[in-house]
């Protein structure tokens, strides 16, 4: 009989992110809270801009994108926004969206899959995923509830289950 296998992802859907950020801004421009502070949030590039005339207001325009984007099922590990900073008499906060395991984290992903995992489970590395495979389809179902329990600083996915 075959392995069955199932890769590990950190992929998010770029349109859920525009949603996201669409009813973000929706809900800026309508806000009693946000009159007349300046405040925004637009793509600029691949980064996410976020302006507003006070540091409270432009994390306050954080806040609630990232609400957004918790009700749209994304998780907030996939998004890496920096401090506010002062330009001009403006605050921005630039953030970008994260994809893709990094090689150091696939290869601690893949360490503990070995240490603390059913044996005859095999992890491999390819490219910015991780595809891991066993004779038995419930070894796989014990290593996705393992990483599940884990906390990680990124976030994590599963696909293509067979």
């Amino acid at each position: 009989m075959a392995d069955s296998s199932f890769d590990i992802v950190s992929k998010v859907e770029r349109q859920e992110v525009d949603n996201a950020l669409n009813q973000a801004a929706k809900e800026i421009s309508q806000r009693y809270d946000f009159k007349g502070v300046g405040a925004s949030i637009s793509w600029s590039g691949e980064k996410i801009l976020m302006e507003a005339n006070s540091e409270d207001r432009v994390n306050a325009v954080l806040d609630v994108f990232q609400s957004k984007l918790i009700k749209r099922g994304i998780s907030l590990k996939a998004l890496d926004a920096g401090e506010p900073q002062l330009s001009g008499k403006e605050y921005k906060i630039f953030a970008s969206i994260q994809e893709g395991i990094s090689q150091e984290n696939a290869k601690k992903v893949a360490k503990i899959i070995r240490d603390e995992g059913p044996k005859g489970v095999k992890a491999q590395v390819q490219g910015d995923e991780l595809r891991v495979s066993s004779k038995s389809r419930d070894d796989l179902q014990a290593i996705i509830a393992l990483l599940k329990g884990k906390d990680f600083d990124f976030a994590l996915q599963f696909v293509n289950y067979r």
